[in-house]
């Protein structure tokens, strides 16, 4: 998960998957509402029986507990734990607190012990014993870390609590969440970024081997604590499977932000309450959720827990293989459209540098498809030719101690923003999002946000407080030899060819360079078009039209009906596909994404 602060708590309505049930998905296995649920685990609950509760951050393991029998003996995995102190000295290394490198300590390094990291050993070896000689007695080993591999063969029956990932930032800004180990409360921010570099990524890793080893019994879906939904396992997965059988949408994030604009509230018909849509987390994978609907029940399921429970079939063999499990690309919208102003001026960093000073998974390469400007929108990207980045370095960390203005259009180049441009943005160049245009912004595979703002027009955050500027990390990961004319010859729809026509459709590189490992596509046309995904994934965004169906060749009632700005998935085993414009009296485009 990234640094999702403030997401919005509005579950989009029409963010859903309606799947037919072709007789796979035994649904009357599954359990819903807490009496069913507690009806189900009773079956279970008999002496001389472990059950082990896992799940993620913020998970509600007390609504759950409270549904098994009161004359268990019920363990906290906490009790095992090393004691705060222990904890808070072992994550001084991955949470470094340089305020003149990191303002407001915001960044920080992925631990990777395993809960095995932060459990007490001599406690561990206790409890294990304890479990070993269960004989009569019923245990509820319920917990962060349950299911670790040091416990997990101990129990008889295995349990994964989730929660989304929206759900449990919500949960955490709504108080009462600490930290692993921790004994004290801590200000949101604080714990959200020991979230993420340690609690967050705890539970996601562990649920990813579980997911892909087949290491549950059961699956229990927890954004709600009073209405929860447990499903066993091989019930979830055949769900997965049969929803893989059609495009699939994930349901959206939104965030206000400082510069956000008011072009997807109107779209999306978004709550009027909200300040703004600054960003829309449309396919993020960390971040997203993924509704299914079958035969009138309705599932909510972490993207992850698709990508990790049937990712061959999502994805591909050569994606799975390659990217070790992970979805390597990410979608959003940034909406600056009729804002108050441009995004910042900032930079991405390269592997060289994220790898081993933040422990994530690759370079940070970026892009943006332009879907819709008004007046005078610019998007900024590199340097001006004859521009010296060594005197807006200067300026821009003058600017941060005196609070005075830069002129960063001296130094900074931008193009006119005009729908259908795509520029390329690998790591270390410097961009923004100018004010008035809806963007599509495509990245690669980093699993954080690592946004190095070099220059914010002296901004306050929606909270009152100066944005944060990193000087510091935005020096040491800037590419210098990114100028204008690079720029323009290579970054600015780079590598545009036509590349295959059908009829009166065509299907157009409109972006590729040799650093982003993925190709930027359009497919025009007016009344249809066909598209084979021959074993790899394909991303669709209908960024010009209103209504296109995508639909199997093979069985046409796999299908999901895209509206304007939607972005299905299309898995890498569907095969051949069509592509119908229900519209056909205006030519429609849909943007495609996919691996080299």
């Amino acid at each position: 998960m990234s640094f999702m602060f403030n997401p919005y708590p509005y579950n989009d309505p029409n963010a859903v998957n309606h799947i037919a049930n072709d007789g796979s998905v035994e649904l009357g296995r599954t359990a819903t509402g807490n009496a069913a649920v507690a009806a189900a685990l009773s079956k279970f609950a008999n002496p001389g029986t472990v059950i082990a509760i896992d799940g993620y951050s913020t998970a509600p393991f007390s609504a759950l507990v409270g549904l098994l029998p009161k004359t268990a003996e019920f363990i906290s995995v906490a009790s095992i734990y090393k004691s705060a102190d222990e904890l808070r000295e072992q994550f001084a290394e991955y949470l470094p607190e340089d305020r003149e490198k990191d303002p407001v300590l915001l960044y920080g390094k992925i631990f990777k012990g395993g809960y095995e990291g932060i459990f007490d050993g001599e406690k561990l070896a206790a409890l294990q014993e304890n479990l070993k000689n269960k004989a009569d007695r019923l245990i509820v080993l319920y917990g962060n870390g349950a299911l670790t591999e040091s416990l997990r063969d101990l129990a008889d029956v295995r349990i994964w609590l989730d929660v989304t990932p929206k759900k449990a930032v919500l949960n955490i800004k709504a108080g009462g969440y600490r930290n692993f180990g921790n004994d004290t409360d801590l200000p949101f921010k604080v714990t959200m970024r020991r979230c993420y570099y340690v609690d967050f990524e705890l539970g996601f890793a562990l649920r990813n081997r579980l997911m892909a080893n087949g290491g549950l019994d059961f699956y229990v879906a927890g954004d709600d604590p009073a209405n929860v939904k447990l499903l066993p396992n091989d019930v979830l997965h055949a769900l997965i499977s049969r929803a893989l059988d059609y495009p699939i949408r994930q349901r959206p994030v939104y965030l206000e932000g400082v510069w956000g604009g008011y072009f997807t509230m109107k779209e999306r018909n978004l709550p009027k309450e909200m300040k703004n849509c600054a960003w829309v987390f449309d396919m993020i994978p960390m971040e997203v959720s993924t509704v299914i609907i079958m035969d009138g029940l309705e599932f909510e399921f972490p993207y992850y827990v698709v990508v990790a429970a049937e990712g061959k079939k999502l994805m591909g063999e050569r994606c799975l293989r390659d990217f070790h499990g992970f979805f390597p690309i990410r979608f959003n919208y940034d909406d600056t459209f009729h804002s108050s102003g441009n995004m910042s001026i900032q930079l991405h960093p390269g592997a060289d540098f994220v790898v081993p000073n933040h422990n994530e998974l690759g370079r940070q390469d970026e892009s943006y498809y332009i879907v819709a400007t008004a007046q005078r929108a610019r998007t900024y990207l590199g340097f001006n030719r004859g521009a010296d980045p060594e005197e807006f370095i200067a300026e821009v960390k003058r600017s941060e101690k005196d609070y005075q203005p830069v002129d960063y259009q001296k130094y900074i180049y931008s193009v006119e923003s005009k729908p259908g441009i795509q520029v390329m943005i690998p790591a270390g160049t410097i961009h923004g999002s100018g004010k008035n245009q809806l963007i599509l912004e495509i990245g690669s595979l980093t699993v954080g946000s690592y946004t190095y703002k070099m220059y914010d027009y002296l901004r306050k955050d929606l909270d009152g407080k100066p944005r944060p500027i990193h000087t510091y990390f935005g020096n040491i990961n800037l590419n210098r030899g990114m100028m204008q004319d690079y720029v323009e010859k290579n970054l600015v729809n780079g590598g545009y060819r036509v590349i295959r026509e059908e009829g009166d459709a065509k299907e157009v590189v409109v972006g590729e360079c040799e650093q982003l490992y993925f190709s930027l596509r359009n497919l025009i046309f007016g009344n249809y078009m066909t598209d084979d995904t021959k074993g790899d994934f394909h991303v669709l965004a209908l960024v010009d039209g209103e209504d296109v169906t995508v639909r199997s060749k093979k069985d046409p009632s796999r299908k999901f009906d895209m509206k304007f700005m939607d972005i299905v998935v299309v898995p890498a085993d569907f095969g051949e596909y069509e592509l119908i414009n229900n519209k056909p009296e205006t030519w429609t485009t849909i943007h495609k994404t996919l691996l080299k």
